[in-house]
């Protein structure tokens, strides 16, 4: 190791990261993310109502990590402290709220330490009227991470959220997840498109796909899973589809295998019906 404190310090702290980050992927360089913030826009939405009954289902379906808010990660850290932490460190509007209203950051990185957290997650918009003060949050939301490090997801979604398909072609995916390792993202979160190759060959970082808002069709999803991790993917970041399926638990495992053990979606499909 260098003599050099400051150097000896740097080493440190990126085998804190990479540490960390082990907290969250398999052996297989994969995860399984289940996205439980949703209740910091839209309140008690259905599948969320009880956190613990959710969480239950989720961690015994084969949830490698949680993506979550500060109130839950606080109020259920026993079943928490069985996987992976992801703390969702910024926020927007709420469904209360008017649509212009810019996003903001919430907690610090000190908050997610405090937490037991193993990543934060940050969102940021590429072509959105946002897109300045989101990539400004990013850049000083790694910079205070990794100053402790702690790992940051960012959640690249070209356009914003309620962005328009032609904001979610594989070529504007390709350069938001690219805009998000340049500022120091250790892994990307965003949608999936066909062609997801272009954006695995230009990203050197591991990038997982979101699931979006629609919630049924797991055929489509699971197929959509399939896709991505053929492509390259290192996994998913998933809510609605896992959380509001019929049996959450069987849902998290069907996606589960086709992430970890490469399951075809026919053989995933069979996990519903366990």
């Amino acid at each position: 190791m260098s003599s050099n404190p400051l150097s000896a310090a740097s080493l440190i702290l990126g085998h804190m990261t990479h540490r960390r980050l082990q907290h969250i992927f398999r052996s297989d360089g994969r995860t399984l993310i289940v996205a439980m913030d949703h209740g910091a826009i839209s309140g008690p939405v259905r599948g969320i109502e009880n956190p613990a009954d959710t969480l239950a289902a989720v961690i015994a379906g084969g949830a490698d990590a949680i993506l979550t808010t500060y109130g839950v990660a606080r109020a259920f850290e026993r079943p928490l402290a069985r996987v992976g932490l992801i703390l969702r460190a910024d926020g927007g509007r709420t469904d209360l709220g008017r649509p212009d209203v810019p996003g903001a950051m919430h907690f610090t990185v000190e908050s997610a330490l405090r937490l037991g957290a193993d990543a934060l997650a940050i969102s940021a918009f590429p072509g959105s009227p946002d897109e300045g003060r989101s990539l400004e949050a990013l850049a000083q939301a790694v910079e205070a991470a990794h100053a402790w490090g702690v790992p940051v997801m960012a959640e690249m979604v070209p356009g914003g959220f309620d962005s328009g398909p032609e904001f979610r072609t594989v070529d504007k995916i390709a350069l938001a997840a690219r805009v998000g390792v340049e500022l120091g993202a250790d892994l990307i979160k965003c949608p999936y498109a066909e062609g997801f190759d272009r954006v695995i060959r230009g990203t050197f970082a591991p990038v997982v796909i979101l699931g979006g808002a629609k919630a049924g069709a797991e055929r489509e999803m699971l197929a959509k899973i399939k896709a991505a991790i053929d492509a390259g993917a290192a996994g998913v970041a998933i809510g609605r589809h896992i959380w509001q399926a019929a049996y959450p638990a069987k849902m998290t495992a069907a996606v589960a295998a086709i992430v970890h053990g490469n399951a075809s979606v026919e053989e995933a499909m069979r996990e519903l019906d366990a």
